[in-house]
């Protein structure tokens, strides 16, 4: 039978991906992305990264930023980019 390491979290232990999480969370608002609005959570043994960004480009980086934090870990996300264009036409209000 094999044991883990004293002191060594196993990658599947819920608190080693708690810590992982926290550390992504830390990193995405200190780096040039301060992305706040974007929630990662541990959920039944995966992360899931939720949220909406301003651009392609920022949800890319933020992408990228998880893959890094978390790798080894499974990752479900759901990171849109906000419409920010200008409307085609007026509104028509009754």
């Amino acid at each position: 039978m094999t044991r883990p390491t004293a002191g060594r979290e196993h990658p599947s232990d819920p608190t080693h991906a708690e810590y992982r999480v926290a550390h992504l969370r830390e990193r995405l608002a200190a780096e040039e992305l301060a992305e706040l609005g974007v929630r990662a959570e541990v959920r039944g043994g995966a992360v899931t990264v939720t949220g909406t960004v301003p651009s392609a480009a920022c949800r890319e980086t933020l992408l990228r930023t998880v893959r890094e934090e978390l790798a080894g870990l499974t990752v479900h996300t759901d990171v849109v980019v906000a419409g920010t264009a200008t409307p085609e036409r007026a509104e028509d209000l009754p």
